[in-house]
């Protein structure tokens, strides 16, 4: 974990995972403060939102953080100029490979470059590109997930690229000692998401909050994929009204695509802001019936709400205690 925690500039290699509406200033401030890496969750923000929301970061911690930028956003180039003008160390690329220009333009203004790698081919032609360092996640994961599993994805990719580049792993951490196992295989770190939403630092809704402890692994569940020709990346979120809802809002845009109203790209997006609106009902206004609760399946060891400090330090022991075992 050594090797991680000195290429994030934190104390522990744990990385919070970017969470739209939920990994703004607070969460990610307190989290970068506890000694862990804190990322804030671009999204659908524009580069005035992205602006104000990285100032903000900044006056409430002065250590190292990161920005999640979502690669098919219409704005990406000026998202990565906001973050090079405040000289965010690390940026975050989400969402299928780097569009054109965007790597050298992010390692242009001396931030270190993290994508995610959902199989080994992608991973090694983002090593190619000259990424810095990967994370591999999961479908046990909240949010967009990719058709292979976390341990799957772990013993296929870490014994071939951990030695060349930092590699995290992420997508249904809960325990510490989950932790342990993936840094005896060559991870330099994980990045966990779920297990921090009940954090006392994090500002989404106490209705929010509340599903999370109630709920159990097998709540978390994906979205469906109802038409093939629009090739829509599944989420994992918590059974609700919202999931119906969904498969409505599929069905009406496959139609608009079939009638020739929007092209495949406007249509992808439309989906994209979709998910914003749903999350940020839930997230924020307390929706839990009609917004989008996405959590990954980790939500079943997710049961009290307590400070961020205390999770990095029950995380800690539980991996240092699993390693003494052994």
């Amino acid at each position: 974990m050594t090797r991680g925690a000195a290429f994030l500039g934190s104390d522990v290699a744990i990385m919070a995972g970017a969470m739209s509406w939920v990994s703004e200033r607070n969460l990610v401030a307190a989290m970068s403060n506890a000694g862990g890496f804190g990322v804030i969750a671009c999204g659908a923000m524009t580069p005035a939102l992205l602006d104000a929301e990285i100032a903000g970061t900044k006056a409430l911690t002065d250590r190292p953080f990161g920005v999640n930028l979502i690669t098919m956003h219409p704005d990406l180039t000026a998202l990565i100029d906001v973050c090079a003008s405040h000289r965010v160390g690390h940026v975050v690329l989400a969402g299928g490979l780097p569009p054109a220009g965007s790597i050298d333009r992010i390692k242009a203004s001396g931030a270190k470059l993290i994508c995610f790698a959902p199989a080994l081919s992608l991973a090694k032609k983002l090593i190619r590109s000259g990424v810095d360092a990967l994370v591999i996640e999961g479908m046990e994961a909240g949010g967009h997930i990719g058709p292979v599993s976390t341990s799957v994805l772990a013993q296929e990719m870490l014994p071939v690229i951990a030695d060349q580049l930092p590699v995290f792993v992420a997508g249904g951490i809960g325990r510490g000692e989950a932790i342990a196992g993936y840094l005896e295989m060559g991870a330099a770190g994980v990045q966990l998401g779920t297990r921090f939403v009940c954090a006392t630092e994090c500002i989404a809704h106490p209705a929010f909050k509340k599903a999370f402890i109630r709920a159990s692994a097998r709540d978390a569940i994906a979205s469906v994929q109802i038409d093939p020709r629009l090739p829509v990346i599944p989420v994992r979120a918590l059974k609700n009204a919202s999931t119906e809802l969904f498969t409505a809002k599929q069905r009406e845009v496959a139609q608009a695509l079939d009638e020739g109203r929007v092209a495949m790209a406007e249509a992808q997006l439309q989906i994209e802001h979709y998910w914003a609106g749903a999350l940020r009902r839930a997230v924020i206004d307390g929706d839990i019936d009609n917004g989008s609760i996405m959590a990954g399946q980790s939500v079943g060891m997710v049961t009290k709400e307590e400070p961020i400090a205390d999770i990095l330090a029950t995380l800690a022991d539980e991996a240092e205690a699993a390693l003494a075992r052994r």
